[in-house]
């Protein structure tokens, strides 16, 4: 049935996705928050992101035991584990060496020290290189015959172009659509935000 629908929407149209570029960030527990902004300290929201999800006014410095690196973006609202997410350039920085995983997954994961304009915190645990992925409202991937935790493959345009295979689906009614990268692999692509991706719809 799902080949069916695949089939019956690429005849229709070609998936376009519009692409979101995924600088380093962090998503900060409350606690941590409290522990590097003061207590009872509130983020500050200065831009919507996915809806419900937004890049907050606060930075952080993440410190590694080879480096630094200094206004780390905190994403909100808070979560209730701390998670840096980074590039493979930023790691090498940092001198540390986080897998690919998907937002969550933390355990096994290295840590970092970050750093606030009122304390520091010791994260045992919590870097990772995000898993590519796709913000897909429920009603996309009903039409295109798409399920929440598909991998799927996604070609860009431009120049540079290249295939990114094992691209993770997440659905959700809530969400705008929007596949996110990190800095390196938008720098490959030569991708920008608001660039456009195609998904490759198999048979």
């Amino acid at each position: 049935m799902a080949q069916v629908q695949r089939r019956q929407a690429a005849e229709r149209e070609i998936l376009r996705v519009p692409v979101g570029v995924s600088a380093r960030h962090v998503h900060l527990a409350p606690e941590h928050v409290e522990a590097l902004f003061g207590p009872g300290y509130s983020l500050t929201p200065i831009r919507e992101l996915q809806p419900g999800q937004y890049a907050a006014k606060e930075c952080v410095t993440v410190v590694g035991p080879r480096g630094v690196l200094q206004n780390v973006r905190v994403l909100g609202p808070p979560r209730g584990q701390t998670q840096v997410e980074i590039s493979r350039t930023d790691s090498y920085l940092l001198g540390i060496d986080p897998p690919v995983r998907d937002s969550g997954d933390l355990s096994g994961t290295p840590g970092a020290v970050l750093v606030g304009p009122r304390g520091a915190i010791n994260l045992e645990e919590g870097v990772i290189l995000a898993w590519r992925h796709i913000h897909m409202p429920a009603d996309v991937a009903e039409r295109w015959g798409l399920k929440d935790r598909e991998l799927v493959r996604v070609r860009t345009e431009g120049l540079r172009r290249v295939v990114f295979d094992r691209v993770l689906v997440r659905v959700s009614p809530a969400y705008r659509l929007e596949i996110h990268i990190d800095t390196d692999e938008a720098n490959a692509a030569g991708l920008k935000n608001g660039d456009h991706v195609q998904v490759i719809i198999d048979d």
